[in-house]
C-alpha cells in the first residue's frame, strides 16, 4: 500500500488529476525499478492497483492498495521468484516512492500543471517538507488468504467511500455513521457529524470524471496480460529438478497457482505441498483445490518440481 502525506491533501483538491496520476505513475516505477534490479528479481513485474482516498470516517486519506505477484517474469523466458516472503525492504520502497513522487510533483508544477497552487513559494515549500518526512509504504504477505485480499479490494471497485451498512442513523440535521478505529485498536466507534459536514467529506472522494480508479502494469498489463501470462503458466510448469544440498531435510514448498480473468474477476487458488525425502512428491491435489489444468499439470508429472509463486499485497 502506497500511502501520500496528508499534507497533499490540499493539491489533491486543487488538482486530483494530476496527483491521482503521478500516483499510480510513482508507485508502478518504483516496483518496476526493484523489479528489473539484478540484484532482486532481474526481471518484469507485474501490479493491479486500486484507488482509495478516504479512511474510516470519510477523512481524505489518499492511498494505493496493490496486488503484486511475488516474482518477474524474466528475459530468458523464466520465472524469478521471491527469495522470502516479502519482496522488497519496504524502507527503501518507501524512499524510493518520495523521491520519485517528489521530482514527478517538481516536473508538473515546472510543466504548469499545478496552476492552481498560486501563493509564492508554496511549490518549493511544499516540496522540500515532503522530502523530509518520512512516507509510508505498507507491505504484507498473504500467501493463504488471497482470495479474501481479492474479495476486498474487488468491493471498493465500484463503491466509494461508505456503504449503507455504515450508517446508522440519518435526521434532518446529523448523520450517524459506524467506523473502525485502527489506532485504539481496532474498536468500532460511532461518529456524529452535521449533515453539511457529511456532504463535504463525501464529495472528497467523487473521482475526476473519466479517471481509472483500478490500473495493470507489467505483465498483468491489459496489452499483453494474455500472452505474458500463458509464458509464466509454462515456465511454472517445466522446471528443472535440482539436487538438494541436504536430501534428508524435510522442506515445505508453497505453490501458488495464478488464474486471472480481470473482466471483474480474480481469483487466486494456492496449495501447500511436503516433501518428506526426496523426490517424493505428492501425486494429487484435494478436489477442492483443483480449479485450473495448471494445477493437475503441477502434480500429474513425477519429474517437475513446482516452484514459489506467492502472491503478495503491498
Amino acid at each position: 500500500m502506497f500511502t501520500l502525506p496528508h499534507s497533499l491533501n490540499g493539491w489533491v483538491q486543487l488538482h486530483p488529476e494530476v496527483i491521482y496520476r503521478l500516483l499510480f505513475q510513482s508507485a508502478w516505477q518504483t516496483l518496476r525499478t526493484f523489479g528489473r534490479d539484478p540484484k532482486r528479481l532481474g526481471g518484469e513485474m507485474g501490479m493491479s492497483a486500486v484507488l482509495h482516498t478516504w479512511g474510516q470516517n470519510l477523512s481524505q486519506h489518499v492511498h494505493l492498495h496493490c496486488l503484486v505477484p511475488g516474482g518477474a517474469l524474466g528475459d530468458d523466458g523464466g520465472w524469478h521468484g521471491a527469495r522470502s516472503r516479502y519482496l522488497f525492504s519496504v524502507r527503501a520502497l518507501s524512499r524510493h516512492f518520495r523521491g520519485h513522487m517528489v521530482s514527478a510533483l517538481r516536473q508538473a508544477a515546472i510543466a504548469g500543471e499545478l496552476h492552481r497552487v498560486t501563493r509564492p513559494g508554496d511549490v518549493d515549500d511544499q516540496l522540500n517538507t515532503l522530502m523530509a518526512t518520512e512516507w509510508v509504504v505498507f507491505s504484507k504477505d498473504c500467501l493463504e488468504h488471497t482470495d479474501t485480499v481479492v474479495r476486498y479490494l474487488a468491493r471498493y471497485t465500484r463503491q466509494i467511500a461508505i456503504s449503507n451498512a455504515r450508517i446508522l442513523a440519518v435526521d434532518d440535521h446529523q448523520v450517524t455513521l459506524r467506523y473502525t478505529d485502527y489506532r485504539d485498536r481496532d474498536r468500532r466507534k460511532q461518529l456524529v457529524l452535521d449533515g453539511e459536514e457529511f456532504v463535504r467529506r463525501f464529495l472528497l472522494h467523487v473521482l475526476p470524471t473519466w479517471l481509472m480508479r483500478v490500473r495493470h502494469y507489467g505483465f498483468l498489463a491489459n496489452r499483453c496480460r494474455r500472452r505474458r501470462l500463458a509464458q509464466i503458466r509454462q515456465a511454472l510448469a517445466i522446471v528443472e529438478k535440482a539436487p538438494d544440498a541436504d536430501p534428508a531435510r524435510s522442506r515445505v514448498t508453497a505453490a501458488l497457482v495464478l488464474v486471472m480473468d480481470f473482466d471483474q474477476q480474480a481469483r487466486y487458488v494456492g496449495a501447500n505441498w511436503t516433501r518428506r525425502e526426496l523426490g517424493s512428491w505428492p501425486t494429487s491435489l484435494p478436489e477442492r483445490l483443483v480449479t485450473d489444468p495448471t494445477a493437475r499439470d503441477l502434480t500429474s508429472q513425477a519429474a517437475h518440481r513446482p516452484i514459489q509463486y506467492p502472491i503478495e499485497a503491498v
